[in-house]
């Protein structure tokens, strides 16, 4: 798409999950160094975005050091838009309270509102308690109704900004894990007549390099990742908190233009910008939606050079050690699936292990431990490339080892 515009007409942030703790300067660290980011790549911001989560548990230390941290850094001149999390719930006061709380402390009007800024139209809304799917009342989801209804007519042609913390279920990366559940129909029937709505939300800490972190099919979701840590799916070997998941911080930039609407990902911890930026058409048209769950067929595949090799080092009566070489893709290997079998034939296990798509630099060999083998016994395993689409590659990887016996005692 060929851009009208050299300049944007509209910019602003969109982070999440801040996480403040009471005390501890890590968190605080993260904070300042993704609003110094932001402002040095978007001097000029209209707004500025937080969906949610802005403490660990809504305390009154929590949203003070968050509130100024924000204050301190925040272009004076952006517009602050705050949504609540569940984890600004988790003070033990009754809802309502810890609502009340959240407007002193974060400034806001309401739990859930509606502005326009320079024309465009931002709908923030509210979990309204402390469940960690979400709770969106049906009161505020006619209430999202009525909105709609009117920033369609009040500007048809443009983009309608929806924000809440946690995903639309079956939407964007996290949601089938972490999105909404209750009165999720009625939230999605109120959405779906308007292609022209962009929702942004966070909760789950997916990273933005997995491509699925937009979704479109009636309108366009966005994930925004977390600033705090990393959480991925469970059933891999490295596991849904794998090692270096606080070496993480994310979020996003929306630069608004005449004729699209432009989502960059910020990686706040290496300083840079992941992967090419979405973005979406303006006017929106659902036939023009590229960010479907069909957009990509393609199978990963491994270089001639791949291979296995086997730890003998660490090689044990119950567990092996192996390292093997990444497999390349149009969009991402997200994972592997690595089948173990006894040579003999009694037995057959299967892992999956992430390629550790969210590290960066990526790793040019993946190492994990397999275990539950049994000792003495020869094994033959076969590695297989899987893509985020669930694409698996034709052909994989072999080897073949054997686990050590169990060390007699002296």
């Amino acid at each position: 798409m060929s851009s009208m515009q050299s300049q944007p007409r509209l910019v602003f942030p969109v982070i999440s999950d801040v996480h403040i703790a009471p005390t501890g300067e890590e968190c605080i660290h993260k904070f300042e160094r993704a609003l110094q980011q932001l402002n040095a790549r978007a001097p000029q911001q209209d707004a500025f975005v937080i969906v949610g989560d802005l403490t660990n548990n809504g305390t009154v230390e929590e949203y003070e050091r968050h509130m100024k941290t924000f204050q301190q850094h925040k272009l004076p001149e952006a517009e602050a838009l705050i949504a609540i999390g569940n984890h600004d719930y988790w003070n033990g006061l009754p809802p309502a309270e810890a609502q009340a709380r959240f407007l002193e402390m974060s400034g806001m009007e309401s739990i859930y509102y509606h502005r326009v800024i320079q024309g465009h139209h931002f709908i923030v809304l509210a979990t309204e308690d402390t469940m960690t799917h979400g709770y969106f009342s049906l009161e505020q989801i006619e209430w999202l109704s009525k909105q709609l209804a009117e920033a369609a007519a009040d500007a048809p042609a443009q983009p309608i900004f929806v924000f809440l913390h946690q995903h639309l279920k079956d939407t964007v990366y996290g949601s089938e894990e972490w999105g909404i559940q209750e009165n999720i129909e009625a939230l999605m029937n109120a959405l779906k007549p308007y292609p022209q709505v962009i929702t942004f939300s966070g909760h789950s800490h997916y990273p933005l390099n997995d491509p699925r972190s937009i979704h479109q099919e009636c309108f366009t979701s966005i994930g925004t990742a977390s600033l705090s840590y990393m959480e991925v799916e469970s059933g891999k070997l490295q596991g849904n908190l794998p090692p270096g998941h606080r070496e993480f911080s994310q979020g996003c930039l929306v630069e608004v233009y005449e004729d699209k609407v432009v989502i960059t990902r910020m990686d706040f911890l290496n300083e840079r910008e992941i992967g090419e930026a979405w973005m979406v058409r303006v006017p929106a048209d659902k036939a023009s939606f590229i960010y479907t769950n069909e957009r990509d067929a393609e199978k990963p595949t491994f270089p001639q050079h791949a291979g296995i090799v086997v730890d003998e080092e660490h090689t044990a009566p119950n567990s092996v050690r192996i390292s093997f070489d990444q497999a390349v893709d149009d969009e991402l290997v997200h994972s592997y699936r690595i089948q173990v079998k006894r040579t003999d034939g009694n037995e057959e296990v299967q892992h999956l292990a992430y390629s550790e798509y969210y590290n960066y630099p990526l790793v040019d060999k993946v190492s994990v431990t397999l275990p539950d083998l049994q000792p003495n016994q020869g094994y033959e395993l076969e590695i297989h490339a899987i893509d985020a689409f669930q694409n698996v590659s034709d052909h994989g990887l072999k080897a073949a080892f054997r686990t050590g016996p169990v060390p007699t005692s002296v």
